[in-house]
């Protein structure tokens, strides 16, 4: 019988656990704090800013969004970005994508303080997470979601073969990272990798980041393997899908995440988690 993984009921104890440690750093005299700058008015990121902000209201973080038109220039968003480096009360700034086109996404995120860069985007994070390098730094959200999905299953990571299907810096390579630290081995399949059926089908662990609609389909899975599904897509009909056939995979899979329901609400739960770990870092600096 596939296991379907709940990112809803793992996210929820996920904030359980956020709200708790939120209410032990405000008897320290500390709220954590996350600001968001959001260029333009991209419907679905306007949306999932709006969930952002009410998911950390409601757990007891401070939240402030910074919304500029699209029109605004990089000049403008460097200078919020070094007041929000400079403010006491907010530990975590996200710059959220996409961007409108004349903007240097890049550079704005190489311009948070890498000890607020609360979506692990920043080089130097990137860094110490590709290097494996000890002590504290945030991680890109996503991919820390989708490890805690794994952690449920108690995932044997030693050894496990696995493929990637996508290499963006947003899920698929910190993600690739993650798996090869926890001694895992990785494949990333892009768009000019020969024959990604035979790598795919050989995989214990299937990640797909494509953005096309019911890419993986159940003749391409190994059965057993376990599938994680980071797409979402609208079909002409309005429904939510994902990169994952999930009806024929479900069938061959011995695990599998859910579109919706699966990764997006886990990308949110360890946000406002990474919030936290950014806010207690910052404590743990000053008495250090």
């Amino acid at each position: 019988m596939v296991k379907i993984i709940d990112g809803k009921a793992l996210a929820k104890q996920e904030n359980e656990k956020t709200a708790h440690r939120v209410e032990k750093l405000k008897q320290k005299g500390i709220v954590p704090g996350l600001a968001v700058i959001l260029a333009g008015e991209d419907p679905a990121s306007l949306v999932y800013v709006r969930n952002k902000q009410r998911k950390a209201e409601k757990l007891g973080i401070y939240s402030i969004q910074k919304n500029f038109p699209a029109t605004v220039d990089q000049a403008t968003l460097l200078q919020t970005i070094e007041a929000l480096n400079d403010d006491p009360k907010v530990h975590g700034i996200l710059v959220q994508e996409p961007l409108p086109k004349h903007l240097n996404g890049q550079a704005l995120v190489a311009a948070i303080d890498p000890q607020k860069d609360v979506d692990g985007f920043h080089p130097l994070n990137v860094g110490k997470l590709y290097n494996h390098l000890p002590g504290n730094y945030p991680v890109a959200c996503t991919p820390r979601g989708i490890i805690t999905m794994l952690d449920s299953l108690n995932f044997n990571y030693v050894g496990a073969k696995v493929a990637i299907v996508g290499r963006s810096i947003l899920v698929g390579r910190p993600m690739q990272a993650l798996l090869i630290n926890r001694d895992a081995t990785v494949t990333m399949i892009g768009r000019q990798t020969p024959d990604p059926a035979a790598i795919i089908k050989d995989a214990d662990l299937v990640i797909v980041a494509t953005g096309k609609a019911n890419f993986l389909t159940a003749s391409m899975v190994k059965p057993g393997a376990v599938v994680i599904d980071v797409g979402i897509n609208r079909t002409p009909e309005g429904k939510l899908v994902g990169d994952v056939n999930f009806e024929q995979v479900k069938a061959v899979a011995s695990a599998i995440t859910p579109v919706p329901g699966g990764v997006g609400p886990m990308t949110i739960a360890s946000l406002m988690s990474q919030t936290v770990d950014l806010a207690e870092w910052s404590l743990e600096n000053a008495k250090g």
